[in-house]
Protein backbone atom coordinates (compact mmCIF):
# COMPACT_ATOMS: atom_id res chain seq x y z
CA UNK A 1 0.00 0.00 0.00
CA UNK A 2 0.63 3.76 -0.57
CA UNK A 3 -0.28 6.64 0.17
CA UNK A 4 -1.00 9.44 -2.73
CA UNK A 5 -1.10 13.29 -3.38
CA UNK A 6 -4.02 14.32 -4.67
CA UNK A 7 -5.74 17.67 -5.78
CA UNK A 8 -5.56 20.32 -3.30
CA UNK A 9 -1.98 20.48 -3.28
CA UNK A 10 -1.54 21.39 -6.60
CA UNK A 11 -0.92 25.34 -6.69
CA UNK A 12 -0.19 25.06 -2.59
CA UNK A 13 3.09 22.83 -2.21
CA UNK A 14 3.17 22.48 0.98
CA UNK A 15 6.21 20.83 2.07
CA UNK A 16 5.71 19.78 5.44
CA UNK A 17 5.10 16.19 4.75
CA UNK A 18 8.74 15.75 3.21
CA UNK A 19 10.37 16.49 6.09
CA UNK A 20 8.73 14.02 8.07
CA UNK A 21 9.36 11.35 5.58
CA UNK A 22 11.79 8.49 6.57
CA UNK A 23 12.65 6.72 2.67
CA UNK A 24 12.33 10.16 0.94
CA UNK A 25 9.35 9.21 -1.48
CA UNK A 26 8.41 12.69 -2.26
CA UNK A 27 8.99 14.14 -5.75
CA UNK A 28 8.48 18.27 -6.54
CA UNK A 29 6.95 19.49 -9.95
CA UNK A 30 6.15 23.07 -10.54
CA UNK A 31 3.27 23.68 -8.00
CA UNK A 32 2.57 19.78 -6.88
CA UNK A 33 4.24 16.70 -5.52
CA UNK A 34 3.64 13.15 -5.93
CA UNK A 35 4.42 10.50 -3.95
CA UNK A 36 6.49 7.22 -5.80
CA UNK A 37 4.40 4.19 -4.69
CA UNK A 38 7.12 1.49 -5.04
CA UNK A 39 9.03 3.54 -2.47
CA UNK A 40 6.18 4.71 0.32
CA UNK A 41 6.69 2.70 3.28
CA UNK A 42 2.90 3.37 4.33
CA UNK A 43 4.70 4.36 7.68
CA UNK A 44 1.63 7.14 7.36
CA UNK A 45 3.81 9.53 9.51
CA UNK A 46 3.24 12.47 5.77
CA UNK A 47 -1.02 11.99 6.09
CA UNK A 48 -1.37 14.61 9.37
CA UNK A 49 1.53 17.12 8.39
CA UNK A 50 -0.26 17.94 4.94
CA UNK A 51 -1.81 21.40 5.68
CA UNK A 52 -4.26 21.09 2.87
CA UNK A 53 -5.30 17.37 3.58
CA UNK A 54 -4.04 16.24 0.26
CA UNK A 55 -2.61 13.07 1.34
CA UNK A 56 -4.62 10.13 1.65
CA UNK A 57 -3.74 6.20 1.96
CA UNK A 58 -4.29 4.65 -1.78
CA UNK A 59 -7.20 2.34 -0.81
CA UNK A 60 -9.15 6.05 1.18
CA UNK A 61 -8.23 8.73 -2.29
CA UNK A 62 -11.89 10.13 -2.81
CA UNK A 63 -13.38 8.60 -5.72
CA UNK A 64 -13.22 11.73 -7.83
CA UNK A 65 -10.07 11.46 -7.35
CA UNK A 66 -8.45 8.27 -8.23
CA UNK A 67 -6.49 9.54 -11.26
CA UNK A 68 -4.35 10.84 -9.18
CA UNK A 69 -2.39 7.47 -7.71
CA UNK A 70 -1.69 7.10 -11.67
CA UNK A 71 -0.62 10.10 -11.83
CA UNK A 72 1.48 10.19 -8.82
CA UNK A 73 3.45 7.01 -10.12
CA UNK A 74 4.02 8.81 -13.43
CA UNK A 75 4.96 11.59 -12.28
CA UNK A 76 7.33 10.19 -9.69
CA UNK A 77 9.80 8.94 -12.69
CA UNK A 78 10.32 11.94 -14.03
CA UNK A 79 10.29 14.99 -11.49
CA UNK A 80 13.44 15.22 -9.15
CA UNK A 81 13.20 13.64 -5.37
CA UNK A 82 12.81 16.46 -2.96
CA UNK A 83 13.89 15.39 1.13
CA UNK A 84 13.99 19.10 2.69
CA UNK A 85 10.97 21.39 3.33
CA UNK A 86 10.51 24.13 1.33
CA UNK A 87 8.58 27.61 1.54
CA UNK A 88 4.85 26.54 -0.14
CA UNK A 89 4.43 28.53 -3.10
CA UNK A 90 3.63 32.20 -2.37
CA UNK A 91 -0.46 31.82 -2.94
CA UNK A 92 -0.86 28.66 -1.67
CA UNK A 93 -3.23 29.76 1.42
CA UNK A 94 -5.55 31.21 -1.32
CA UNK A 95 -5.44 28.36 -3.32
CA UNK A 96 -6.00 25.89 -0.15
CA UNK A 97 -9.32 24.47 -0.73
CA UNK A 98 -10.11 25.17 -4.03
CA UNK A 99 -11.76 22.56 -6.25
CA UNK A 100 -10.98 20.57 -9.12
CA UNK A 101 -7.45 22.09 -9.57
CA UNK A 102 -6.15 19.27 -12.06
CA UNK A 103 -6.48 21.73 -14.83
CA UNK A 104 -3.68 23.65 -13.14
CA UNK A 105 -1.46 21.18 -12.71
CA UNK A 106 2.10 21.94 -14.28
CA UNK A 107 4.07 19.14 -15.70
Amino acid sequence: MTFVVTDNCIKCKYTDCVEVCPVDCFYEGPNFLVIHPDECIDCALCEPECPANAIFSEDEVPEDMQEFTELNAELAEIWPNIAEKKDALEDAEEWDGVPDKLQYLER
